[in-house]
């Protein structure tokens, strides 16, 4: 398969307009924490050819094929094997102190989407995997089969926002009993019969929220991302930027929480003047989220959920 046939960026003229202040001067260095199939990132490198990219991906897949699509540009590109809450070892591996632009494109990747035997679209019948790296880590039929009921709920309240988990996680539950669960039409078929059926006839199809909560929790997603949107505004020289795009509310929330305190000062309240220390090291360039435009989800439709935030760095941290 070819990397250009199954990927269309989202966003993408507004990722390379957000970081190219930060990527114009020579020497610059770029991270593309998610490198997926490698769209953004042969963006960047045609944009910026003075500036090296550095790819991250779980995926040994995703680096494959990106690697393909990415053999042009030589030692320009340079792909790690990693998880993007890796991104400070992985620097520190490759002798570079701070970049001056990191890119995140959350969410699952449109190969993982494409490719049935990866298990990650309620739309076709395959094997409950889901794991973004299938050489580690359990899978999503593993979660569904040996979790505790009570656990089972949290995750699709807390991470598929599930408002029947109680009523589909006593389904699996009786349903697992007789035989384990391996494939998706199954599980998509019982979240089917135990929703009300005025649940089932608005958002969609009714078992995107509990694929969602099983993707998240067999990735970890949520709790690699507090670790690595921080990480990432720690590795940014002054004047670099980073730009995220997000495809659900939870991660959106924890992009904006982080943005937002670095944007902020510290110092504690009613000082007449706010010193050095405590001043905001971070300077948002986004109103918000902003959102794809009409054309463009009309062109790709898997861009229409997407969240767009940017920030600037604006000052080290200077210890009180």
């Amino acid at each position: 398969m070819s990397s250009n046939a199954l990927h269309v960026p989202v966003m993408l003229q507004r990722c390379l307009d957000m970081l190219a202040p930060a990527l114009a001067r020579p020497g610059a260095v770029v991270v593309d924490c998610t490198l997926g199939l490698g769209g953004h990132s042969e963006a960047l490198l045609r944009e910026f050819p003075q500036t090296r990219l550095i790819g991250l991906d779980r995926d040994p897949a995703a680096l494959r094929l990106a690697g393909e699509r990415l053999a042009p540009y030589g030692d320009r590109a340079t792909l790690v094997h990693a998880v993007y809450d890796e991104l400070p070892e992985v620097l520190d591996r490759l002798g570079v102190p701070r970049v001056q632009g990191v890119l995140f494109d959350l969410g699952v990747s449109s190969m993982q989407l494409d490719e049935a035997e990866r298990g990650f679209a309620y739309a076709q019948d395959a094997p409950l995997d889901m794991r973004m790296d299938q050489t580690t880590g359990v899978s999503a039929a593993e979660v569904l089969n040996t979790y505790p009921p009570g656990e089972l709920v949290r995750i699709l309240r807390a991470y598929g926002e599930e408002k029947f988990a109680k009523k589909i996680v006593d389904a699996v539950v009786r349903e697992r009993a007789k035989q384990p669960f391996t494939n998706s039409a199954r599980l998509v078929e019982l979240i089917r019969e135990a929703l009300p059926q005025a649940a089932k006839r608005t958002g969609g199809n009714p078992a995107k929220r509990t694929f969602q909560a099983l993707r998240i929790e067999v990735n970890g997603e949520l709790a690699v991302l507090e670790r690595a949107i921080p990480a990432a505004v720690g590795a940014l020289a002054v004047g670099g930027r980073i730009a995220v795009l997000s495809y659900h509310s939870l991660e959106d929330r924890l992009v904006k929480q982080v943005f937002a305190a670095g944007a902020r000062h510290t110092a504690p309240p009613g000082l007449p003047v706010i010193p050095e220390p405590y001043q905001p090291r971070l300077k948002l360039l986004t109103r918000g989220a902003e959102l794809p435009t009409e054309e463009e989800v009309a062109e790709n439709r898997r861009a229409a959920p997407a969240r767009f935030r940017g920030a600037e760095r604006i000052r080290e941290e200077v210890a009180p």
